[in-house]
């Protein structure tokens, strides 16, 4: 067993910060890497080291492969962890590590590339037994052979990209009409996000659950699961609020789909931490969606109810030690919610708002975790994901998760950009959240209520203006400026006040107005 003393995280942001944490508690060093525009980012002063790779644009730094196995040599670093998105699910990525006797902390290349092509992956969980949702064994080709899948499975069908992942090569049919449209946007959109325009069918179903189960396993054939997280609440496919325990799931039905969710990891050998992705109709049918092979964005909530670093079981996997975990004694204690922050305008169909951060008060108290990368004066760069921290709380029952998050989403305050918080409030205090009565269609039947432009707070809008805060500012300190010179004029020649050039006039800061 080689131990691992020095990691290079191959990625940015919170996830980059939140694996160091990890590494510093275990006593390893880290390495960071960082573009052109993540020079002031708050990864590169946490770790150790840090080493530029390039440019801005992800392909010419994050996504460069090489430059990052230079450095990972250059440094002499004994593993890289991926995070997640960029190189996490790279096959190709994971080979040139092994090649270059670097462990990835993550699965093989060759299960990285079995569960990265959703055809193969549906194939596989079939022949595991594991229940998928009805559609094509294979690509779809032509529209004919479109039009055949739908006269055997009925519309509405979901069009998909094989090489797909975070809502993109995705077009819902509802019309044999749609069908070519459809078929050529997904390919479209397939090849422009991931150079493979290969698409599949697979059957709508119209008013699902996402529901995930965390797993991991050795390299000595022990596998378990984490339980589940309910990720629902989406736009676009892509996730907003997650939370553990599902609001939706029985003791049986956890039971069989942990059950499958071991199974299916088995079934590819798997090695590491990943994910088990079901759909769940309203009659509780569910059907396996997709594994990811990396760490996921909320895995913070399944660390909070069952008391496990997943980060630190990765490693722990990755230097070659047996899980110390067996699944029978693992037990969810209490509920978690997570809201992941984004910087974005909700009511502009989510634009992302990149920008200066003026101002920034994270949310304390009990329970509450934030894992975040922006403090104030950082500038958010407009070539990455808008996501820039993860709210979670924990609340010993449901109703009281919630309380704590909404108090948490009102403490939160980050002026200079536009920001999820309000919307995120929303969410928290609709009712049919509330009652756990919601999925994949939350947003869609409430974005009246939620894309509302404003709450009728005035502080909605100051918090959004950096001028008026700016103002505000400088009042502050002609104020204070004022108040000294007062002081000065009634200490009647007093040494203690004595008269000294004034550092506000140095500054210049009366010259604002």
């Amino acid at each position: 067993m080689d131990r691992i003393r020095k990691i290079l995280i191959a990625n940015r942001g919170e996830i980059a910060i939140r694996i160091m944490r990890t590494c510093r508690e275990m006593g390893i060093e880290t390495v960071a890497v960082y573009s052109e525009a993540d020079r002031t980012s708050m990864h590169v002063r946490y770790a150790h080291e840090a080493y530029y790779i390039g440019k801005a644009p992800s392909s010419e730094s994050y996504l460069n492969i090489e430059k990052i196995i230079e450095v990972a040599k250059g440094c002499k670093a004994d593993a890289v962890h991926p995070g997640y998105g960029f190189l996490s699910e790279n096959a190709l990525f994971s080979r040139r590590c092994m090649e270059e006797g670097i462990k990835f902390i993550g699965p093989s290349p060759e299960v990285i590339e079995s569960m990265g092509d959703k055809i193969t992956a549906r194939e596989t969980m079939k022949k595991a037994g594991i229940p998928v949702v009805p559609g094509t064994e294979g690509c779809i080709n032509s529209e004919e052979e479109a039009l055949k899948v739908i006269d055997d499975i009925g519309l509405p069908i979901m069009i998909k990209a094989s090489a797909g992942g975070g809502g993109k090569g995705m077009r819902l049919v509802s019309d044999k009409k749609e069908i070519l449209t459809g078929l050529r946007a997904a390919r479209s959109e397939a090849k422009a996000a991931f150079g493979n325009d290969a698409v599949y069918i697979e059957k709508y179903i119209t008013s699902p659950h996402h529901i995930e189960f965390q797993v991991l396993a050795d390299s000595y054939g022990n596998t378990i699961h984490l339980f589940e997280r309910e990720c629902s609440i989406q736009r676009r496919h892509q996730k907003m609020v997650e939370e553990t325990p599902s609001p939706l799931m029985t003791q049986e039905l956890r039971e069989k789909m942990g059950n499958f969710a071991v199974e299916a990891a088995k079934a590819v050998n798997y090695e590491g931490a990943g994910t088990i992705e079901f759909l769940v109709d309203e009659n509780l049918n569910f059907y396996f969606l997709e594994m990811n092979t990396r760490l996921q964005v909320e895995h913070p909530i399944t660390e909070r109810v069952t008391g496990i670093d997943l980060v630190k079981q990765q490693i722990l996997v990755a230097q070659g030690e047996k899980l110390g975990l067996q699944q029978e004694e693992l037990t969810q204690k209490g509920y978690a919610i997570e809201c992941r922050i984004y910087a974005e305008d909700s009511v502009s169909n989510f634009m992302p708002s990149a920008g200066k951060i003026h101002k920034i008060t994270q949310p304390m108290g009990l329970g509450v975790r934030t894992d975040g990368y922006v403090y104030e004066g950082y500038e958010i760069p407009i070539y990455y994901d808008p996501m820039i921290s993860k709210l979670i709380v924990w609340g010993k029952t449901r109703k009281e998760a919630i309380l704590r998050m909404q108090r948490a989403l009102y403490e939160y305050k980050i002026i200079g950009v536009k920001t999820s918080i309000k919307f995120l409030e929303r969410i928290m205090r609709c009712d049919d959240f509330i009652n756990g009565n919601y999925n994949t269609h939350f947003i869609e039947k409430h974005k009246e209520l939620l894309l509302a432009e404003n709450s009728g707070n005035p502080d909605d809008d100051i918090v959004m203006n950096p001028t008026y805060v700016e103002r505000i500012e400088d009042i502050v300190l002609i104020a204070t400026y004022v108040d000294y010179i007062s002081k000065i004029s009634h200490s009647q020649g007093s040494k203690e006040f004595a008269p000294a050039q004034s550092r506000w006039k140095k500054t210049s800061f009366i010259n604002h107005f």
